[in-house]
């Protein structure tokens, strides 16, 4: 029995990242040895452990053969006589394809090691093919390591994927997953460089990809191209450390500028709402979770009367934290805000501008928030009054106290 460590560990040591989380394969070793040893099985599909301290995943080395379609069409083998760069070979990037033994000694059969140091992602052998969401896990790859370019050869593979059809086969389930996980990287525009580059953003996410080519005003978006701004607004949502909720709203609120009739473009009058129903479509297929469509949906709808917001009076100012239900949910109103902020600087030249609509909406919640509701609905039902009049002496409460706040700032 000979234990490797294998994968983004060995990668991450490389690059002189922190090592968080490290996998391991075990070669010449059997399912009965392991449980003896206090290994606890825990794989479904293949056999994997847990080491009965660390609790570090320990893998049986294993080679794998397509059945049928899309992720789950495979069937695995795990045996003794599987060896070391049988295991490898079945991994996705040579910058992944590497191990470690117990003495600290390298195994890079696949060269991954020179593609490190040339910043290139590279599939290792032509089963790269056999799994659909490598091209998604590739793509989010890029995202976090930017400065990485993708081989050619790869780029043109996962071209022949797509026309396959093999990303029609994914799961809405996994592609979310990978999504999320891309939007969460350091540079989020690269993810959807990559699936533009091989053709699969067309087939996951239309919505999106409709929104390269598209102009827009050139006196409110120096970058023009839209396809263009919402890169810049994805990296600007990383830049700002915002949370995924957030970036996913980034990414979906300008949906409806890729529906706006030629006829009237650059301008594009009417595209949040527009925004909002093609969200509900592409949440609905993928699943997304409900608190990354909700403020979504907020964003999609509101960011336009958000930037604007600095014109509005009082009573404009709390119908608009109505619209994005600020006052049952004020928490959730720094994240709309925040995603408003990434849109307004992710344009060319502007990355730099003050966001005050931020400040400004949070302060006026702030003063609305200050009225007593239970107060004023008391004195309302000793006047008699019920249910939509003491709504509109609560709004009216809520106006005065936002006009008296920004009066004073």
């Amino acid at each position: 029995m000979q234990t490797y460590m294998v994968g983004g560990a060995v990668r991450d040591a490389l690059l002189g990242l922190p090592v968080n989380d490290r996998d391991w394969v075990v070669v010449g070793a059997t399912p009965q040895e392991m449980a003896l040893a206090g290994y606890l099985p825990v794989g479904r599909d293949f056999p994997v452990f847990l080491h009965p301290e660390t609790r570090e995943e320990y893998a049986l080395a294993r080679t794998e053969r397509k059945t049928g379609r899309g992720y789950h069409g495979f069937a695995f083998h795990a045996e003794p006589g599987v060896t070391l760069e049988d295991d490898l070979a079945r991994r996705d990037l040579t910058i992944n394809a590497m191990a470690q033994d117990a003495d600290g000694r390298l195994i890079d059969p696949f060269h991954g090691q020179r593609d490190l140091q040339a910043r290139v992602l590279r599939h290792v052998t032509d089963a790269f093919r056999e799994d659909p969401v490598r091209i998604l896990r590739l793509a989010r790859f890029a995202a976090r390591f930017a400065q990485f370019t993708v081989a050619p050869e790869t780029t043109e593979l996962m071209r022949d994927m797509v026309d396959a059809g093999e990303v029609d086969a994914l799961v809405a389930e996994r592609v979310w997953q990978e999504l999320a996980r891309g939007l969460m990287e350091r540079t989020p525009s690269r993810m959807f460089e990559v699936l533009r580059g091989c053709g699969a953003l067309a087939r996951l996410l239309p919505e999106v990809d409709r929104l390269w080519g598209v102009p827009q005003r050139a006196d409110y978006h120096p970058e023009v191209d839209t396809g263009v701004h919402l890169m810049m607004v994805l990296d600007m949502s990383a830049r700002l450390d915002a949370s995924l909720p957030v970036r996913f709203a980034c990414l979906t609120h300008d949906l409806g500028k890729g529906t706006t009739p030629e006829s009237v473009l650059p301008r594009h009058i009417g595209h949040e709402e527009r925004s909002a129903r093609l969200l509900k479509q592409l949440a609905q297929r993928l699943r997304v979770p409900t608190d990354c469509n909700e403020l979504a949906d907020v964003v999609a709808r509101e960011h336009g009367n958000i930037h604007r917001s600095g014109e509005f009076g009082a009573a404009a100012v709390v119908r608009l934290l109505e619209r994005c239900d600020a006052f049952r949910k004020p928490q959730r109103l720094g994240d709309i805000l925040l995603a408003c902020e990434c849109d307004a600087r992710g344009r060319l030249g502007l990355e730099e501008q003050p966001y005050p609509q931020r400040a400004r909406l949070l302060a006026a919640l702030g003063a609305a928030m200050g009225v007593s509701t239970s107060e004023i609905a008391r004195q309302a039902q000793e006047r008699g009054l019920q249910g939509p009049r003491i709504g509109e002496l609560i709004h009216d409460a809520r106006v005065a106290a936002v006009a008296r706040a920004l009066a004073a700032a």
